[in-house]
């Protein structure tokens, strides 16, 4: 049996390049907040250091308030500087974001396909050990540590304490990050990791599968009986952590996540939502099929099993149903390009086929101001949205799927320049 110690493997045996894979929507959520960015610690001399460092006090008294020892929060917080990196990465805004087929094309590539099927073979035993003791699928935990760390080759340039201390103090979420600080702090407390060891993204996502410190101290687990939860170098202790998430979140063994799927001339757009969910006979009876007309039933799946149908790109894009275990993979990440890629890429790594279906690759990607703009459309057009924030989210869609009916046009909750400029002439 292989050493579960491989935090150089993933980049020596496939020399793994990390490509990060944020996308379209890369939300902060439980586990993974952000993408993985290059460290840096230079502080110009307009910082007020004197304040940081008051506040670190006041961070060492709540930390040991909650149970932290002295000497795990004197030691880990002690003589700490802000990272100016992580308050620029926390600043920004991207202006665009990034297609659906853009995102999978770069999350599902040919080599991390390759590079998936390679790694799932030579740790078998681990990986499957650990997805029948909680019941997952191990394609999935494969496919989540590729889209998470590139399988191990990019687990973050910037220690976690440091950055959680930095976005505690001037952060824009900042009781968010003070709660995931002392949650570090328990951490090496229980010395599953030194403070100098917990190494991550910039916004604290920890480790080969990024799990955020309060998402280690509930989910992670002891693969390899060592006594250490570590999800830095022991694989045993990364495929049992994810899997036991998964699990915990009501992962149903044996149900696939989804897949591509037909629909019909006389499908009610209005129903592709992943808010609308419909037991599977709903769907079979609405003329809904698999790519090759077959019958959507299969293995895992019963005709009461409640399924939504996504379109990413809307109507002119590619299809998918998706069932409950799809649901538990966005608990990792609540992005439905994210849950898309994990879930294709699983089906990749396994054998499974390429997207049959195409993308509106012509279709312009609007701006956040063009996005913002369509929501105070909206708005104005007696749809309301609330306050416009360029973020595509559920109320938006549910409105623009109103607006599209009132106009006679598909409603399939998609955004394009093209309604944008129908609103602006209404």
């Amino acid at each position: 049996m292989k050493s579960g110690a491989v935090a150089v493997l993933a980049a020596a045996s496939l020399a793994v390049v990390a490509c990060g894979t944020a996308g379209p929507e890369r939300p902060v959520s439980t586990v993974t907040p952000e993408a993985t960015a290059t460290s840096g610690q230079v502080v110009p001399p307009s910082l007020p250091t004197g304040s940081f460092e008051a506040y670190l006090e006041e961070m060492k008294a709540r930390a040991m308030a909650e149970g932290v020892s002295a000497e795990a929060a004197q030691s880990a917080l002690t003589g700490l500087v802000p990272n100016t990196r992580v308050m620029e990465l926390d600043a920004d805004q991207p202006e665009f974001t990034r297609p659906v087929w853009v995102y999978l094309a770069n999350a599902v590539s040919e080599r991390r396909i390759a590079d998936g099927a390679a790694m799932r073979a030579s740790w078998r035993g681990q990986v499957e050990g650990a997805a029948r003791r909680y019941g997952v699928d191990p394609d999935v935990i494969i496919a989540i540590w590729g889209l998470e760390t590139d399988y191990g080759g990019n687990l973050g340039g910037f220690n976690v304490i440091e950055s959680l201390a930095t976005l505690g103090w001037k952060g824009r979420r900042a009781d968010f990050w003070r709660s995931e600080l002392i949650a570090a702090l328990k951490i090496v407390d229980a010395h599953d990791i030194s403070a100098s060891g917990m190494m991550g993204s910039w916004a604290g996502a920890m480790g080969h599968t990024q799990f955020m410190p309060s998402t280690f101290l509930v989910h992670a687990r002891d693969g390899n009986g060592d006594g250490k939860r570590d999800i830095w170098t022991s694989l045993d202790d990364v495929f049992s952590s994810t899997a036991n998430y998964l699990s915990a979140h009501g992962w149903k063994t044996g149900q696939p996540w989804g897949f591509e799927v037909k629909l019909p001339r006389s499908f009610a757009y209005e129903t592709a939502d992943i808010t609308v969910e419909r037991p599977l006979s709903h769907w079979i009876a609405q003329g809904v099929t698999r790519m090759n007309g077959a019958t959507l039933s299969g293995p895992g799946l019963a005709a009461t099993d409640s399924a939504s149908i996504l379109l990413p790109a809307g109507h002119r894009g590619a299809a998918f149903i998706v069932f409950n275990n799809f649901r538990t993979i966005l608990k990792y990440n609540n992005s439905t390009s994210y849950g898309l890629a994990v879930g294709y890429l699983s089906d990749r790594i396994s054998g499974g086929a390429a997207i049959a279906g195409s993308w509106p690759v012509d279709e312009p990607v609007l701006s956040i101001d063009q996005r913002k703009e369509l929501q105070r459309e909206l708005n104005r057009l007696g749809f309301p949205v609330g306050t416009p924030d360029g973020v595509i989210g559920k109320r938006t869609r549910a409105a623009l799927r109103e607006w599209q009916l009132s106009v006679g046009i598909i409603p399939d909750g998609y955004p394009t320049l093209a309604i944008l400029e129908q609103m602006r002439a209404s």
